[in-house]
């Protein structure tokens, strides 16, 4: 993994399985339609149609707002720089894209809040109560609406990073083979703040991995996996 000067609390996060922390975690949720995605993919945050229309100045200013990105390198300070939201990047690798939210700009290891290292995409919720959001070496940010609808896939990168259920893939159960040295990590969590408390399950794998995501979870993160396959 590419950290960059502090421990990534999502990496240590993965090396500690800890199993079912929630009793959401069984829920159903099978559903969605069947499709394939390549490595790193995801779906597009575009609005649902259907919408109502609104002046060409409105539009305007709401396509603006749903293209506003900022750069991959850089230390952000949010309300002024960036605004409190979700935000995505897509096509990092090698887990060099390493971010994090802090609660001050003093660069000391108690004003982290979260952060990771990323391959593939990577999803992350900045706060209003945050003050700075860093970012090293990633692709740029893009703004993301939550409730944006997607075409959910069947197939999962195994290396892909983080998926929206609902709209990168599909929720039901799926099936990893071929996993080795227990450098297969999955994480199903219900939002993108990557605090421990975020994390519904997760777990390291050597071998076959199996597991039921729900239509409830908001992401499903996996990395050094062999691609997963919807079962059922």
């Amino acid at each position: 993994m590419g950290m960059k000067g502090k421990i990534a609390l999502g990496a240590v996060v993965g090396v500690v399985v800890i199993g079912v922390v929630s009793a959401n975690a069984g829920d159903n949720g099978d559903g969605g339609t069947s499709g394939g995605t390549g490595k790193g993919s995801s779906a597009s945050a575009e609005r649902e149609a259907g919408g109502k229309k609104g002046t060409k100045d409105t539009d305007k200013a709401e396509d603006a707002e749903k293209k506003a990105a900022f750069a991959g390198d850089g230390d952000f300070q949010v309300g002024s720089d960036l605004k409190p939201g979700t935000y995505r990047t897509t096509g990092n690798s090698d887990g060099l894209c390493y971010w994090e939210r802090a609660k001050d700009a003093s660069g000391e290891m108690d004003s982290l809040l979260a952060n990771d290292d990323v391959t593939g995409t990577g999803y992350v919720t900045v706060k209003a109560t945050d003050k700075l959001f860093k970012s090293s070496d990633c692709n740029d940010w893009e703004a993301v609406d939550e409730k944006a609808k997607g075409s959910p896939a069947a197939r999962i990168s195994g290396d892909g990073g983080m998926f929206a259920v609902g709209a990168d893939i599909a929720p039901g159960t799926y099936k990893s083979t071929g996993n080795t040295d227990d450098s297969c990590y999955w994480e199903r969590t219900k939002d993108a703040e990557h605090g421990v408390e975020s994390i519904l399950a997760n777990d390291n794998v050597n071998g076959t991995a199996v597991i039921r995501i729900s239509a409830s979870d908001a992401y499903f993160k996996t990395t050094g996996c062999k691609d997963w396959k919807k079962t059922g």
